[in-house]
């Protein structure tokens, strides 16, 4: 079994700061964590996030910011994965090693507000407004900077989420999937992988089970603790994101897509779509 969930960010132990460049078809698809805080800029490409009970939509131009051993995965849209295809995904991301930090300098007066971010232990963050425009500036000189430069860059980027307020929004609750064991978080890597491979055809509470090697009665429980959605819900979700995604992207009619994302009957999926969204999907599509 593969050891993903203890995903590890290459770095020295005295290094406070890593910049990375994430450049391919598709973004790296397996549910993982690390002890590092992670912000994230996404350039090019579109697909789910999910971390704990969120699912979502990332696309270009979308800022997140994940605290300590927040479970999560940046899932490519399916035609990422396609052979023939020319689509690209692409994205810079800063981590911050936040015990290296204070293994290095102490608890300086001036940097104790930076301990708040240890409350964002296993939460997930979308930023937003003037806090997104300026993070984003900042982090297009990332590349080019180093040594005392990019340290700089880096308490820049938190002082403005230090102070981002309405700005920041969890997306996250509290203590789903936090600091999962090795163990834990590869089961349930295997089980997300299954749901979003597989999320559009008919598919079973006994099949997902079997998947994570559990009986149906204990599968059941597992998952509504790690996610807080039974398996239905979560199903369900995973398909009016993808239903989002159509109404918004192509000009197929409701009906089709409703069956392309595996609803068989029309009506069940408006009253879904409209559970979920709080809409109807005619009212979600844009006017043309």
């Amino acid at each position: 079994m593969a050891k993903i969930i203890s995903f590890q960010v290459p770095k020295s132990q005295k290094e406070f700061v890593r910049y990375q460049e994430d450049r391919g078809k598709t973004f790296y698809d397996k549910l993982h964590q690390h002890p590092q805080l992670q912000l994230t800029v996404i350039l090019e490409g579109k697909g789910q996030l999910l971390s704990g009970d969120y699912m979502g939509r990332f696309s270009a131009g979308d800022v997140f910011f994940l605290g300590e051993n927040a479970p999560h995965v940046f899932r490519s849209d399916p035609e990422y994965f396609e052979e023939d295809s020319s689509l690209k995904s692409a994205g810079n991301t800063v981590f911050f090693d936040f015990a290296a930090l204070e293994r290095a300098i102490g608890e300086l007066d001036e940097l104790l507000p930076l301990k708040r971010f240890h409350e964002f232990a296993g939460l997930c963050f979308q930023v937003f407004g003037w806090s997104q425009e300026k993070i984003m500036t900042l982090m297009e000189e990332f590349g080019k900077s180093e040594g005392l430069h990019r340290f700089q860059l880096a308490i820049q980027i938190l002082t403005i989420l230090e102070k981002a307020g309405d700005d920041l929004k969890q997306l996250n609750q509290e203590g789903v999937m936090r600091g999962l064991s090795e163990k834990d978080g590869s089961r349930m890597n295997q089980v997300m992988q299954y749901l979003l491979a597989h999320r559009f055809e008919k598919i079973s509470l006994e099949e997902t089970a079997a998947v994570a090697n559990l009986s149906k009665e204990a599968f059941c429980r597992y998952f509504k603790l790690r996610t807080r959605k039974t398996f239905t819900q979560y199903l369900l979700q995973l398909r009016i994101n993808e239903a989002q995604k159509l109404l918004q992207e192509t000009d197929l009619g409701i009906a089709e897509i409703a069956f392309r994302v595996g609803f068989e009957n029309l009506s069940y999926f408006n009253r879904t779509f409209k559970k979920i969204t709080g809409l109807t999907p005619r009212d979600f599509k844009p006017l043309t």
